[in-house]
């Protein structure tokens, strides 16, 4: 049984809130961007025009995540039924390629800045200036679009409050090699570009591992999914949970999971029970958008799958066999109801008859009738009821 999340404001919420910040975020990219592109240029600095370059990546990114939060939360459809949630996915790999590429043209043109023997002139206090603001505006954009993936539990957003928080790093590392500039070892320039490369480099293939473990359906961390499994095997009714499996479609968590119930109980309370396994999973992991379950009459854990196996006679067939045997029986002429209980690779049989059946004489109908299924390997235990049995 499949059970999804209903759409809701969340979804709308998260849009709003992501295209805001993400807003924000490029229009301080943007302003940074120039004012280091600029001041690198006019004082000759190859850390501070690096540092440009990285901050204008950003806006490309701005981009990006605007389109792949705008298209990743659309609702699922007919040829997307989990949703669009790996478009974020994607976004989130794109967005460490692209700081890879970034981080690669920084370092190589820095370490040709750094076997220059030329020299170069001090800095000054004005590139100084615009690096100690730059820093100052991209760590509080970090902490302000963090906040925002942490309330939706978006991955996505937190890739691009990394990106962030990348660029106002390698900002301060671009200030200590400013500063020692000024003092006159100058070569101090190109080491600090170099390092913010490397640093850069460092976060994208961060993003692009955790992006490709998600799309190769790597599951949550164990710790959350025995917290998944304890909460489930609390819910009354519940015998154990097994075959509990996850994986993440951007932000959303998908999983289905084996719960094991009373051999006997009734279709209906054992959905039931089902139901309210997903309801409270639903409460404690808001990020669950679609939780499949599965109904086990027994805990066939570490088993080969029943499917995989030889099938069990259904209904129809068992009805024929039964009859073929039983015509003659007082029991089965006066039969009510038949229930089946497959269990342990047997199929456990309840006939019920009616009330001209005397109660006295049901021990030695059900011995007679077991004679004549001594040779159906699959006959497990029979039992003879009087009353009008279960529907």
């Amino acid at each position: 049984m499949s059970q999804k999340s209903q759409p809701g404001r969340s979804r709308h919420a998260f849009a709003w809130t992501a295209q805001g910040v993400t807003l924000i975020g490029a229009g301080v990219d943007l302003v940074v961007g120039v004012l280091k592109l600029v001041t690198g240029v006019i004082v000759g600095s190859a850390a501070l025009i690096a540092d440009g370059i990285h901050s204008f990546s950003d806006i490309v990114t701005d981009a990006f995540v605007l389109a792949a939060t705008h298209y990743g939360r659309q609702e699922p459809d007919r040829d997307h039924p989990y949703g669009h949630g790996r478009i974020e996915t994607l976004a989130t790999l794109w967005l460490g390629s692209v700081l890879i590429f970034v981080a690669g043209a920084i370092a190589w043109s820095s370490v040709e800045r750094l076997l220059d023997r030329s020299s170069s002139a001090a800095p000054g206090l004005v590139a100084i200036a615009v690096a100690v603001v730059s820093l100052l505006a991209k760590e509080a954009i970090y902490h302000y679009t963090l906040r925002a993936a942490r309330r939706f539990d978006s991955p996505l957003l937190e890739a691009n409050a990394w990106h962030s928080r990348t660029d106002a790093m390698s900002t301060l590392v671009v200030l200590v090699g400013l500063v020692a500039g000024q003092f006159g070892v100058g070569w101090m320039d190109a080491v600090a570009a170099i390092v913010v490369g490397l640093m850069v480099g460092w976060v994208g293939g961060r993003l692009m591992w955790q992006s490709s473990r998600e799309l190769i359906d790597t599951a949550l961390p164990v710790e959350e999914q025995r917290a998944m499994r304890r909460l489930a095997e609390s819910v009354p009714g519940v015998k154990s949970v097994h075959d509990l499996r996850t994986r993440q479609l951007g932000s959303d968590v998908v999983l289905d999971l084996h719960i094991v119930v009373a051999p006997r109980v009734t279709v209906s309370e054992a959905h039931e029970i089902g139901n309210a396994v997903s309801r409270q999973l639903r409460e404690a992991h808001t990020r669950l958008k679609d939780v499949t379950f599965h109904i086990d009459p027994e805990d066939d854990e570490g088993q080969t799958e029943h499917s995989l196996r030889p099938g069990l006679p259904l209904r129809e067939e068992i009805e024929q066999l039964l009859d073929e045997r039983w015509s003659h029986q007082r029991a089965w002429q006066h039969r009510t109801a038949l229930n089946l209980h497959y269990l342990d690779d047997r199929i456990d049989i309840s006939l019920y008859v009616d009330s001209d059946i005397h109660h006295g004489d049901l021990d030695e109908l059900a011995h007679q009738l077991c004679r004549d299924l001594e040779t159906l390997p699959w006959v497990g235990q029979l039992k003879l009821w009087q009353g009008p049995g279960k529907a």
